[in-house]
């Protein structure tokens, strides 16, 4: 399909991280400098990626426990980006050559897409983009919006209402950081306690976690203090249900987890812009704040170290992959 407009000088091939087989990001992920530019629906835009941030479900699906409704290999890892629009389909209203913009441009689990943001040059529908707030770098964008996105969402969905009380087991990772900050100051809960371990508790601290247990240190089964909510980022399961009041849920995003009892699972969205577009305001005053973890951006060309760090599960905050070679 033709582009209703285009910058000058785009690429006809473009580097990419890629993955033609399942398996650890070590043995299979590779950097390929060779993978043509993909061609244009009228409802998308071509984005030349400035940064890209890793999430768990990168690691779940690269490992293939997703290959059942997969797209087909080979793939690009990413469901996060942040860049200038180059290319827009003759049905783009919203954006335009030059524009900044940022979104999760996976379009959920149901269509996963065989190109990512892990590469120099990326793909998404117009409806999943919002644009850059100005005040955030590119860098900082790009780890949003699937953990916000998942965040704002799960809290809807669990039913956290102002004057509430929540407690975030993992608060220290990726979607937790923004949780505690998004219970806080969106949803009006009263009290936000937080657990994560000792290297950690000052960073909580600072994004406004009104308690912060450190998990090397305190046991969640002798709290003293219940909670409306507590909210699973790391798969605690029936630990987490001793932690809440009576009637009180437990809202986990674990993979694999199931509804049970007073545990309600949350099946990963499509995060459209519209969501974005909602926590502007809070992006834009500073009140909602980007986590990036301290041992990166990691340049483009490292990104299996990145993943390996992932791996981990001890990143503070997001993963971010920056700058992105062209």
């Amino acid at each position: 399909m033709m582009a209703a407009s285009s910058a000058p000088n785009v690429p006809s091939h473009m580097k990419a991280w890629v993955y033609p087989e399942y398996g650890n990001p070590s043995q299979v992920l590779k950097l390929d400098d060779t993978v043509p530019l993909p061609q244009l629906k009228e409802d998308q835009v071509l984005i030349k990626v400035a940064a890209a941030a890793l999430n768990p479900v990168d690691y779940v699906r690269l490992l293939g426990y997703m290959k059942a409704f997969d797209s087909p290999l080979p793939t690009t890892p990413g469901f996060d980006a942040a860049g200038v629009v180059v290319r827009v389909g003759n049905a783009v209203s919203k954006f335009k050559v030059g524009d900044q913009v940022y979104g999760d441009i996976i379009v959920g689990l149901s269509e996963p897409k065989s190109l990512g943001s892990l590469a120099e040059y990326t793909i998404a529908e117009e409806k999943l983009l919002c644009h850059k707030p100005r005040n955030l770098s590119f860098a900082e964008a790009a780890s949003l919006p699937l953990a916000i996105g998942t965040a704002h969402g799960s809290l809807q969905r669990v039913g956290l209402t102002a004057g509430q009380s929540i407690l975030v087991l993992g608060g220290g990772g990726g979607v937790g950081t923004l949780v505690i900050q998004l219970a806080k100051h969106v949803f009006g809960a009263s009290k936000v306690a937080a657990t994560c371990s000792s290297g950690k508790v000052e960073v909580l601290k600072k994004l406004g976690a009104d308690v912060v247990i450190d998990y090397t240190k305190e046991k969640l089964e002798e709290l003293p203090e219940k909670f409306d909510v507590v909210y699973d980022a790391v798969g605690e399961g029936e630990r987490a249900e001793k932690a809440i009041k009576e009637g009180g849920k437990v809202m986990s995003i674990v993979y694999g987890a199931r509804n049970s009892g007073n545990c309600m699972a949350y099946i990963m969205d499509v995060f459209e812009g519209a969501v974005l577009e909602k926590l502007g305001p809070y992006l834009e005053s500073g009140k909602v704040k980007a986590v990036l973890d301290p041992k990166g951006p990691f340049p483009f060309s490292e990104a299996v170290q990145a993943f390996e760090h992932l791996i981990t599960k001890r990143a503070t905050g997001k993963i971010v992959i920056h700058p992105i070679s062209s």
